[in-house]
This record gives structure tokens, C-alpha cells and sequence, in this order.
């Protein structure tokens, strides 16, 4: 798999994956994110990594699907050992991640609880494909500082479930309060969402968004 000219770590990576060397990705996956942490690790080894074997796979049919599946399970191994095994969280209302109803890819929100994790803010993990009813429930009984809706693809994006998210309040009258939204991912491209809605362009953008909201 051609994956330009990046860190030789994501080189190393790729082809590990093709060899579906799973203890060679998982050393690899370990050492990235302890030496450069989340954030880097994602957008310099794992991300060009995940993106080569998606256009191989594109390109070839079936012929390599077992290598972004592999690929994919290991990344997200690591990622979700950061976020549940790390450091305490501060004392703070959390940030809510959720994808779209219909949106079934979770690594990128994976990336950013991770990311969440090393910088001590609080997080609450929906995942995949959350039905709008439960998304909203959750937002009233966490009453989170933040919103992140995920949407990877244009068909998954659902412009009235951020209205309906961000237009939800809590708290006793005259204390209410809401929550910063977050709409994140390519999927938001051509199905904008509402204009007080927030679209971070990179993980790091998030990250920093998201715990200006925590502490604010």
C-alpha cells in the first residue's frame, strides 16, 4: 500500500497490516501513541495508514478488505486502551460522542476520547448509529458541555438531529443551560448544519474546542 511520504512508522505499519502481522501493528500502534501521543499518532501513522488500505481496497475489490478490517480492529484497540485506562478526569460537566443515526464509523470519535483521555477532560462514548430519541435522553440526564455528532459520509449527515440537539435545554428555570454543538467529520460538507454549530477541520481542532468547552 503507498502511503507517500510520511513517518516511517506509518510505512512500518501499512506493512504489517498487509502481512496481517497482528503483533507487529499492535508494537507499532503502542509505540506511536506513547511516543508522539493521541493526536499525532492519529493524524501522522494511523489515519494515512486506515486511508491507504481503504483506496487498495477501492481499487481491488475484496482483495484487501481483510487488511483494513485487521488494521482497523488494532487502531481502535489502541485508542479505546487509552480512553478507558487513562489518567482521572477532572471535576466537570463531560463532552457527549455520538455518530449520526446512521453513521457507522467510530474511529475518529474513538481518536478524540482517546485525545479527551491524556488532557484529563471528562467524555461519555455513544458510538455508532445513535437513534436521535437516545442521543437526546442522554443529553438531558448527562447535561454535557459539549456535543460531538459524527457524520463520515454526506449520507449520513442529519442537519435536524444538531438542530434538535442544540436546541435542548436543562437545569432548573431561570439557571437553564445548554451545550456547545459540535458537528465533525466530511459527512457535514454539503448538509450543513445549523451556523452556531461548530465544524472542526482536524482532531486537534476538536480536542481543543471541546476542552475550552469543559473548562470554560
Amino acid at each position: 500500500m503507498r502511503v507517500g511520504t510520511l513517518r516511517p512508522e506509518c510505512r512500518g505499519l501499512a506493512r504489517a497490516a498487509v502481512r496481517l502481522d497482528a503483533p507487529e501493528v499492535a508494537r507499532i500502534l503502542r509505540e506511536v501513541v506513547d511516543a508522539l501521543g493521541v493526536i499525532d499518532a492519529w493524524t501522522e501513522v494511523m489515519m494515512p495508514a486506515l486511508r491507504a488500505a481503504g483506496r487498495k481496497w477501492a481499487a481491488d475489490g475484496e482483495q484487501y478488505v481483510e487488511v483494513e478490517h485487521l488494521l482497523s480492529w488494532h487502531v481502535s484497540s489502541a485508542l479505546r486502551g487509552v480512553a478507558v485506562g487513562g489518567s482521572t478526569a477532572r471535576q466537570a460537566r463531560p463532552v457527549l460522542l455520538a455518530a449520526t443515526p446512521l453513521e457507522l464509523h467510530t474511529l475518529p470519535i474513538e481518536a478524540t476520547a482517546a485525545a479527551l483521555t491524556e488532557r484529563g477532560v471528562p467524555f461519555r462514548m455513544l458510538g455508532a448509529a445513535v437513534p436521535p430519541r437516545a442521543l437526546l435522553d442522554a443529553v438531558h440526564r448527562i447535561g454535557p458541555a459539549a456535543v460531538m455528532i459524527w457524520s463520515q459520509d454526506q449520507h449520513t449527515a442529519d442537519r435536524e438531529l444538531v438542530r434538535r440537539v442544540g436546541d435542548s435545554m436543562w437545569g432548573p428555570r431561570g439557571s437553564r443551560s445548554g451545550a456547545l454543538m459540535v458537528a465533525a467529520g466530511p459527512g457535514w460538507a454539503r448538509n450543513k448544519p445549523p451556523a452556531y454549530a461548530a465544524r472542526p477541520r482536524t482532531l486537534a481542532d476538536a480536542v481543543d474546542l471541546l476542552e475550552q468547552a469543559v473548562t470554560a
